[in-house]
């Protein structure tokens, strides 16, 4: 359903309750340290949620202020910069990079900087030794860098021949700013890009003058392990375009907002939609194609094109979705190898739209009652309100909106599942039962008993236990 973003934001505001219970589910199921999460819609922040803890090792709980470093977010910073000069005529998309930084070889002085933005370099990714990125040794400094350009295995494939993922080329990228600008990558993107913005938890690289704000990193969690190590921060050094920055959930959807249509804060229209363009096509192996822009990630979900970005540096995994038309960004920061943030990115897209979705005139009276999370042995299972209307979900799905069922009002102790084809109970009655309180102290969906979730934990130890029901 068509909806403008103050709609959407009322809409959202209105769901935000479910939609961070469902995020510290996800955390929850998945062992996950932190989980830090923002929706903005037109301007406005509508979800700005920070779940669990910052650091394992202390318990300090996460708050919405933690900083995390955003690694790969960073291109499309370096990319908004690139273009803000292109519109100033002070550098064009198809320049040679040579043109601007000297010594490097001719077959990568003739790349351009369009195809250093779209990842159609052909350029190795981290170079030959990238074990950094394991914390083994220091990111490569400038000197580092021009070495790994002008080494044999440097240009991997020809230009445009296929779209390569690069570090080195976007790093290529901020010396390009550095010879434009004539100050240093960090120094003007602060200036051109974060400042504008008023973007006081961003920055393009590493400050431990700050190493109390961040979040922790961790481990990922090896078979069966139950414990994560933290994991140190460090700077990116000559990397930092590529991969240095550091940002809040709620800084980050700041940012991706003045990239929608009708903000012209960092750049005009035309500038926008170009990194927004499908720029490269990403296919192997058969698979459906992925595309990229122009320092931004492309993908549609539903009826929504979504442009973005991801990032992952040791110990932390993040991802922002902006729909441009729309005005919706979600952004999801996650303090853990693996974590799963681009899943509930998606899966928090999804519920904004099925919470959209609802009739504008659904709302109706004791709704709410309804409303809560039940457990038995097979799961658990909710009962949200979203949109002004009633919904089952299965909150361990990560993608709940595609197995939601509609639910109707029969009476004060019932309600129907939609009559739709499918393997559950579709069709079927739900019927509760409540405590003196008002609250529902059972619910029997098609047929099988659930509880709320604390005291369905207690009848399954007194079960297991041999204990009498």
């Amino acid at each position: 359903m068509p909806s403008t973003p103050d709609r959407t934001a009322d809409v959202v505001t209105a769901a935000a309750p479910y939609l961070q219970s469902w995020l510290e589910h996800q955390r929850r199921r998945g062992r996950v340290p932190g989980v830090q999460a923002a929706v903005r819609v037109g301007g406005r922040l509508v979800l700005d949620v920070a779940l669990g803890v910052a650091d394992e090792t202390t318990g300090a709980p996460l708050t919405p202020r933690h900083l995390f470093r955003v690694a790969s977010h960073s291109k499309t910073f370096t990319a908004t910069a690139v273009l803000q000069l292109v519109e100033a005529g002070r550098l064009r998309l198809d320049d040679p990079v040579g043109s601007w930084v000297p010594g490097l070889p001719a077959a990568v002085a003739a790349v351009t900087v369009r195809e250093l933005l779209g990842h159609q370099s052909g350029l190795l990714r981290d170079g030959a030794d990238n074990d950094f990125w394991q914390l083994l040794h220091a990111f490569p400094d400038a000197q580092r860098l021009s070495e790994l350009v002008v080494g044999p295995d440097a240009v991997v494939f020809g230009r445009n021949e296929h779209f390569k993922y690069s570090n080195v080329g976007y790093s290529l990228l901020g010396q390009v700013v550095e010879a434009v600008t004539g100050t240093g990558y960090a120094e003007h993107v602060q200036r051109a890009v974060v400042d504008p913005l008023g973007l006081t938890d961003t920055g393009p690289e590493w400050e431990p003058a700050r190493a109390a704000e961040y979040a922790a990193g961790h481990t990922a969690l090896l078979e069966g392990e139950l414990t994560r190590l933290r994991i140190p921060h460090v700077d990116t050094r000559a990397m930092a375009a590529a991969t240095g920055f550091w940002s809040t959930a709620r800084d980050l959807s700041a940012f991706f907002a003045a990239h929608a249509t009708g903000d012209d804060r960092l750049l005009p229209e035309a500038a926008k939609r170009l990194m927004r363009r499908p720029e490269s096509e990403i296919r192997a192996h058969g698979q459906e194609a992925r595309w990229y822009g122009l320092g931004m990630d492309l993908k549609t979900v539903g009826e929504r094109r979504l442009v973005g970005h991801s990032g992952g540096y040791p110990g932390h995994i993040t991802r922002t979705w902006l729909d441009p038309e729309a005005q919706l960004v979600v952004s999801v920061l996650t303090n853990c190898l693996e974590g799963p943030a681009d899943v509930l990115a998606r899966g928090l897209v999804g519920l904004v739209d099925l919470a959209l979705a609802a009739p504008e005139d659904a709302a109706g009276a004791d709704l709410a009652r309804f409303s809560g999370r039940f457990a038995n042995l097979w799961g658990v299972t909710d009962v949200a309100l979203l949109g002004g209307r009633l919904v089952l979900l299965h909150p361990g799905s990560t993608a709940p909106a595609d197995e939601h069922l509609e639910l109707a009002v029969v009476d004060g102790d019932t309600l129907r599942q939609e009559s739709v084809a499918g393997f559950g109970s579709a069709g079927e009655p739900i019927t509760y039962e409540w405590g003196d309180d008002g609250a529902a102290t059972a619910v029997r969906i098609g047929g099988i008993t659930a509880w709320p979730v604390d005291a369905f934990r207690a009848r399954r130890a007194a079960q297991v236990a041999g204990e009498p029901r």
